[in-house]
């Protein structure tokens, strides 16, 4: 039996289990950091799979690293858990419409099937090790609070990941490809204004408005980004405008800053400026400011070496092997879950990506059925994930599968309502053949191994600097 047969039949031989996790996950829905049940969930399952559990590790009490076998090389897949607040929904159904019970949160990311599909990849590996021993050892990583915490990032500062020669994993999406694209490097901070209350009629000079203060860091803010690079983000909220009655000058504030650029260099540099905004801010009102970094994560480094095994393996396996039902409910989340303008963009994106000869056939069967080419275009994606943190400590790969209709973004309640369809769960024990495929071959050649952790070591020198302080924890209560 070659490997792709051994890893076909693996993933088939635990699809029922894998299948059961991701759906009990789905309807436990839990937030960053309070991923209790999905956690004891996974413990239980990969203890009974005969993997050597440590539950907490890097002081966050839902991540956790799940060992078989032993020796070099070592090979981890890392999985996420956590669901999206407000973002509840019946799945399967083409309408908005809450899931049964109290829970308002949902798995708008896909983060039910990503850490299932991550498993499934982890048992299969475990079964050519157990064949095998010789192989290596293979590790699933249990990561917490993508979406809000940054788990990676902290497992990364607290040397959870040391070790470890090559890192696999992948994300929900509409289609079937490499993730080959880099990240935002990201930081999360929060700016306090402390002023003087007064009436703000009767004795306006002897207020000093913290609102004030905040006002006019955006407005510095504002003037900054002409003088930062065009691929930076910074972008902000109020979180406290220091009361409701405009009769009283406001004694506090407090904006929450969120600052993204291309490499974490960047990041740190453009922090440093807002930071100097905000202290001019607080001396142009006489107010007070300090400043505090809430989180913050690395750019996404795609090891080439180990991506292109990985696309290798994806086109070995085939993409997901999808039926007239499953294309019939595709149809249905296309056509009746998006407002006309939606629909426009849609397809405009979609007639860009596959051209318009081909849309008649697309809106008949939305879903991706190929692999996509494996292109290096040196983009920067807009958004951000802590994958990038493994990336800065591991030679990492990352792709995406169609778990849900082409055009369906992430974030949304039509993404969460795709996450225990049969879509999703074909697209997920796809994905972790394929991982588990890569995984092997990357096992089984020092070659590869080597070329892997040369190129990681040219892109980052061997250093890692979180961008999250060592004194700063988890919010665990957050």
């Amino acid at each position: 039996m070659d490997k792709k047969e051994f890893v076909l039949k693996a993933v088939a031989d635990k699809k029922a289990l894998i299948v059961d996790v991701s759906d009990k996950i789905f309807d436990y829905a839990e937030v960053g950091f309070h991923e209790f049940k999905t956690a004891k969930l996974y413990e239980e399952v990969l203890k009974k799979e005969g993997f050597r559990v440590e539950m907490g590790v890097g002081g966050m009490p839902t991540a956790f690293k799940a060992v078989y076998g032993s020796g070099k090389p070592v090979i981890g897949f890392l999985a996420e858990y956590d669901a999206l607040p407000e973002l509840s929904q019946e799945g399967g159904c083409t309408m908005r419409k809450e899931a049964a019970g109290d829970n308002p949160d949902g798995h708008g990311c896909g983060h039910n099937l990503l850490g299932a599909g991550a498993m499934a990849a982890a048992l299969a590996v475990k079964a050519y090790i157990e064949e095998h021993p010789e192989a290596g050892t293979v590790i699933l990583f249990g990561c917490p609070s993508e979406e809000k915490g940054d788990g990676k990032a902290i497992m990364a500062r607290e040397g959870v990941f040391d070790g470890v020669d090559a890192a696999f994993t992948w994300h929900p999406g509409d289609k079937n490809a490499i993730w080959s694209e880099s990240t935002l490097a990201n930081v999360s901070v929060f700016f306090n204004f402390k002023g003087v209350t007064s009436h703000a009629a009767a004795a306006p000079e002897l207020g000093r408005s913290a609102l004030d203060a905040a006002e006019l860091m955006s407005v510095g803010v504002n003037y900054l980004r002409e003088h930062i690079i065009s691929d930076a983000r910074v972008h902000y909220a109020y979180r406290d405008v220091g009361g409701i009655a405009p009769n009283v000058v406001q004694g506090h504030s407090r904006v929450h800053y969120f600052i993204r650029a291309p490499k974490s260099w960047q990041v740190k540099e453009i922090y440093k400026r807002v930071v100097d905004v905000a202290e001019g801010a607080a001396k142009m009102t006489g107010t007070e400011m300090t400043y505090e970094l809430y989180a913050g994560l690395s750019d996404y480094i795609p090891n080439h070496v180990l991506s292109e095994v990985l696309h290798e393996s994806m086109e070995e396996i085939g993409a997901p092997k999808y039926d007239e039902a499953d294309f019939a409910l595709a149809s249905k989340f296309f056509h009746e879950t998006a407002t006309p303008e939606e629909m426009e963009a849609k397809r405009a994106s979609l007639r860009k990506l596959f051209g318009a000869d081909h849309m008649e056939e697309i809106e008949a069967h939305p879903l991706h059925t190929s692999i996509a080419p494996l292109v290096w275009n040196g983009k920067v994606q807009a958004g951000s994930t802590d994958v990038g943190d493994a990336s800065y400590v591991i030679p990492t790969a990352m792709c995406t599968t169609a778990t849900a209709t082409l055009g369906t973004a992430a974030h949304t309640w039509q993404m969460t309502a795709h996450g225990n369809t049969e879509i999703a769960h074909k697209a997920m024990l796809n994905v972790g053949e394929a991982m588990a495929l890569a995984a092997l071959k990357t096992m089984e050649s020092p070659e590869i191994l080597k070329k892997a952790h040369d190129e990681w070591m040219a892109e980052t020198n061997g250093i890692y600097e979180c961008p999250i302080p060592k004194e700063v924890g988890p919010r665990l209560d957050d």
